[in-house]
């Protein structure tokens, strides 16, 4: 199959691991499968024990001061790193890391060729963070190796590179992507366990139905995330909306959101005219 080249050329993700054969199969399937098939998207597994300069292709060594495991070698670091063309950011998997958020994300979608480490064992030695752009962390939590933190990462940005997904525009509602927490979604069966679909979304009114899921996601964000809340370009009527889900004005002051709309004044009506007519 012939790919189909995008104005700005592919993304390409290289990924400097022990262990290729874990990434492997991640990058071929699915979504990411016919991404890499269209020439969307481009993925490079490099084996660090190819650089490992000895017959038993051992890339680590015992830690200098003592202390349990092994550490990656920077000079092997060095030399992977050395057999690929330039990239925009090199980007090194460490608990020390910028938390890897979707602005992130979004960031590193713009790019043409990403570098990743991916560590294993006591992790890299210390050298070699001289030899990136930034750490990145996926969370507070330890794993034994980097790749399902690239696995992660790479999901993440490549669905953000244009035609990677079948709707354009499906990842700008997406859970952190408008700010706040997704709305609910639903499908057949309309009713299941007692449990009915919501009647505004059946009822084909779109007007509507934006302002109830823009509701929902406000919900539902308060209710699990609102640490989010302050982050998110929030409107006028949707500090009307949080205040009605419960929120005070102090919240809304500690968030920087816009104070809710006035309330509207009602009609006077018109009273009759009483006056006797020919006076």
């Amino acid at each position: 199959m012939t790919p189909e080249p995008t104005p700005d050329g592919p993304l390409t993700f290289s990924f400097l691991t022990l262990f290729p054969e874990l990434l492997a199969p991640f990058a071929s399937e699915a979504i990411l499968g016919k991404a890499r098939e269209r020439g969307l998207v481009d993925v490079n597994l490099v084996n660090m024990r190819d650089y490992s300069q000895n017959r038993h292709l051992k890339v680590d060594d015992k830690p200098y001061g003592g202390g349990a495991g092994m550490v990656i070698r920077v000079d092997v670091a060095e030399r992977a790193l050395a057999s690929l063309p330039p990239a925009d950011e090199v980007i090194l998997f460490s608990p020390a890391g910028q938390p890897f958020t979707q602005a992130v994300a979004e960031e590193l979608a713009a790019k043409a060729h990403l570098v990743f480490l991916c560590g294993r064992y006591e992790g890299f030695d210390a050298r070699v963070e001289g030899l990136v752009t930034r750490e990145l962390s996926v969370g507070d939590f330890v794993m034994m190796g980097g790749e399902a933190a690239a696995a992660c990462v790479l999901e993440a940005v490549a669905r953000l590179r244009p035609g990677v997904l079948g709707d354009a525009d499906s990842h700008r509602a997406d859970s952190f992507s408008s700010g706040l927490l997704d709305y609910p979604e639903y499908t057949r069966p309309l009713e299941w366990q007692a449990q009915e679909v919501p009647e505004v979304l059946r009822g084909g009114n779109h007007a509507a139905i934006a302002a109830w899921r823009r509701e929902q996601a406000l919900k539902r964000t308060l209710a699990r995330r609102p640490d989010l809340l302050a982050s998110a370009p929030l409107t006028p009527q949707d500090s009307a909306t949080l205040v009605t889900l419960g929120a005070t004005l102090d919240d809304l002051k500690a968030w920087g959101a816009p104070p809710p709309p006035p309330p509207k004044k009602p009609k006077r009506k018109k009273t009759p005219d009483t006056t006797p007519s020919g006076t």
